[in-house]
């Protein structure tokens, strides 16, 4: 079946005085529709897949608009107006060229990630991020003003990603991060497309988009995922992680035994009294619909166990808990920060902030990314 498709028009005028602005990127974030603003501030987005899209118009020396928006059947117009950004004094950190590239190899290894597919990734314009390492706090921020440009020979997409923070913790081993995508095809042969088109569903089938989907078209057994409840307690017997690194970083220049002391309490597992409910959840149990349409919610008292039985794992991660008799499938446990999230009709989670992913899906970064517009078969 072909769903109907719509186009998107407007006119982007500057607030004070209602003059055109040119030359303003449109895009719908994370998916593959964008466009520029013509000499008259006009934009047309056409032939649009239905589903819910957040609008994005920016330019520099403007504040960044954005808009959600539910696509139909029927064609939307809509007229946006541009503030004159205010200009903020921002911190300025000197540091040397080999300081620069140290943050630079730590942010791609964590953006745009270290799977196979990250190694035919080519950024094109890695200065324009701007990075700024806290030795004290283990911490490596990055953002930028202009967009980020990652070619993905592995999937045949160029990726423009406007980011806006970027946040690596070393002492807590997580990254977070906010910004805007947009999504180009690469040019390429007829071979090299069917490549690209076998990559992207091994990319899609699995993924926390793939298992969103499924879930609010009640096919996850159909689709091959197993939810399970799951409940674990931190180690009393270990310290945090930033006493931890605190320690190892003080007796590393005093005292060796209390060094190797220190070193054995970290490699301690962080949780105990780990429990798997066996019996899968089944959809209904987790799902609730939303006021909105094509929004939903996932509501869990505890951790989500997610397995996915078509595909096997091959990388370890120590803190994830396997049960003896369970087969090495991918498996990602999912921390529900406020008790539920939200997630749209493209398998999006658009709740802030968003869930923890641990084991198979926290490897997933730029290099594994698809548009939100993306289907297999595409």
């Amino acid at each position: 079946m072909v769903l109907a498709q719509a186009n998107i028009t407007g006119k982007v005028v500057r607030a004070e005085g209602k003059a055109p602005i040119a030359n303003a990127s449109v895009f719908l974030s994370n998916a593959t529709y964008g466009t520029s603003t013509y000499q008259d501030g006009t934009f047309t987005l056409a032939n649009v897949k239905p589903g819910q899209y957040e609008l994005v118009v920016t330019i520099v020396g403007y504040e960044d608009f954005s808009q959600t928006i539910q696509v139909g059947h029927d064609p939307i117009k809509i007229n946006i107006e541009l503030a004159q950004k205010v200009l903020m004094l921002r911190e300025v950190v000197i540091s040397s060229a080999a300081d620069w590239k140290r943050n630079y190899e730590q942010f791609k290894r964590e953006f745009i990630g270290t799977t196979e597919n990250s190694k035919l990734c080519r950024v094109v314009n890695p200065h324009v991020l701007n990075l700024i390492y806290h030795s004290r706090k283990l911490q490596l921020e990055a953002s930028g003003d202009e967009f980020l440009v990652v070619e993905n020979r592995a999937l045949g997409y160029r990726t423009k990603f406007l980011l806006k923070e970027f946040v690596s913790d070393g002492i807590e081993h997580t990254i977070r991060y906010a910004g805007k995508a947009l999504f180009e095809q690469l040019p390429g042969t007829v071979e090299q497309k069917k490549i690209w088109k076998l990559k992207r569903e091994e990319s899609y089938y699995g993924s926390a988009q793939h298992f969103y989907r499924s879930l609010y078209k009640d096919k996850l057994t159909q689709e091959g995922f197993e939810v399970h409840d799951y409940t674990r307690y931190l180690n009393k017997e270990r310290p945090s992680d930033e006493v931890i690194q605190q320690k190892i970083k003080f007796f590393s220049r005093t005292n060796r035994d209390s060094l190797m002391r220190w070193y054995k309490l970290a490699n301690l597992t962080k949780w105990y009294q780990e429990n798997l409910v066996r019996l899968p959840y089944q959809g209904f149990e987790i799902l609730r619909s939303t006021a909105q349409s094509g929004i939903y919610a996932i509501t869990a008292p505890h951790y989500l166990y997610v397995v996915y039985t078509k595909k096997h794992e091959e990388t370890e991660f120590k803190d994830i808990y396997r049960p003896l008799d369970m087969e090495n499938f991918e498996t990602s446990v999912v921390t529900l920060y406020k008790g539920y999230f939200l997630f749209d009709m493209n398998g999006i989670v658009i709740s802030n902030p968003s869930p923890l992913y641990e084991g198979t899906w926290s490897k997933a970064k730029l290099a594994d990314l698809l548009p939100v517009d993306y289907e297999p078969g595409d």
